[in-house]
């Protein structure tokens, strides 16, 4: 199957490779996140006809947000994004090149901010991350009801 490459915004590149995959890359500057976001809603809603205000959508929006936010702020480099269709809902994975894996701490509401991986694994039904030769990827699988 052939990818098509399509422009996410200033610093990213993007690619589709049918309706199950999309992937992009990112530069890690300003709009970035906004622009990863942008792509998953397009993702779920031009390509598999997802309501946007479902919450399938806003779970996915709101996942890829943290993820590429953490991305950028501790690899402090490039990111990338794939999103894969699967029968069940949706795969995200964002690669980054930092290889300090993530932590989830423990809830504490007096703590402001670094909320992030709680709210992506409140929000998932798999959550995995893997070393790669350079830096990590984490997968969070999301089901759609």
């Amino acid at each position: 199957m052939s990818a098509s490459v399509i422009g996410t915004g200033h610093g990213a590149a993007a690619a589709w490779a049918g309706d199950a995959w999309a992937g992009a890359v990112y530069d890690g500057g300003p709009g970035c996140i906004a622009e990863a976001r942008g792509f998953a809603t397009r993702f779920l809603v031009d390509r598999h006809g997802l309501d946007p205000a479902s919450e399938a959508v806003g779970a996915v929006q709101l996942i890829v947000s943290e993820l590429v936010t953490n991305a950028c702020k501790y690899a402090h480099g490039p990111c990338a994004l794939d999103l894969e269709r699967i029968p069940s809902g949706v795969e995200v994975t964002v690669w980054d090149s930092s290889t300090t894996l993530p932590l989830a701490r423990a809830a504490d509401p007096g703590r402001v901010g670094q909320h992030g991986l709680e709210i992506v694994l409140a929000l998932c039904e798999g959550f995995t991350v893997e070393r790669e030769p350079v830096g990590k990827r984490v997968t969070v699988r999301v089901s759609f009801a």
